[in-house]
């Protein structure tokens, strides 16, 4: 895997941790750095420990699909997707709370990093090296919830909803550049 797709998939995954950051941020009355910091560790933390479970997952099944790897990879990635883009134009409203307590962040950055858990569990079956891979997606997802807290505390809910549609448009054309590569209709492209 390249490092542009890596980039491109770590910033699709942390398009729901920086919608919630946005909320974070839009909550505060007064931007906490301390706060922000908190919000992008625990974020970020989450989005690599999932993908790192999902491809253990992965890789104790994987001589079980190997023949359809990239079916899996497809499926999930449009599904993960297709329900981001759903969320965001959903008309339910997400309560805006600043609270950055332990139950409140756990229960956070599991939801939002269970598609990471499944974008692991494609990385397994596509011989992704996974620690260079997982620290990558941490890092870009606490770098983006960081600034999604500031944003949310400078701009309030404009971006949220864009950014989500961003996420999941991306993960959708992740999971067609894997089964059309697959298929070798894109071996020319460098992504």
């Amino acid at each position: 895997m390249s490092l542009l797709t890596l980039f491109i998939t770590a910033v699709g995954l942390s398009m729901d941790a920086f919608a919630v950051s946005v909320c974070k941020g839009l909550a505060m009355k007064k931007l906490s750095r301390k706060k922000a910091v908190v919000i992008g560790l625990w974020f970020g933390g989450f989005q690599a420990l999932m993908p790192a479970l999902g491809y253990l997952l992965g890789k104790r099944f994987e001589r079980y699909v190997t023949a359809i790897d990239h079916w899996i990879a497809f499926v999930l990635l449009a599904l993960i997707g297709a329900n981001m883009i759903k969320e965001a134009l959903s008309a339910e409203e997400e309560k805006a709370d600043d609270s950055v307590d332990i139950k409140t962040m756990f229960l956070l950055a599991v939801a939002t990093s269970i598609d990471a858990l499944a974008v692991g569990i494609t990385y397994a079956f596509l011989q992704v090296r996974i620690v260079p891979a997982v620290s990558f997606i941490g890092i870009i997802t606490l770098v983006l919830s960081v600034t999604g807290v500031k944003i949310g505390n400078a701009f309030g809910l404009k971006y949220k909803a864009r950014a989500e549609i961003f996420g999941g448009v991306i993960l959708i054309v992740m999971g067609w550049k894997i089964l059309l590569e697959h298929m070798g209709l894109l071996n020319w492209l460098p992504l």
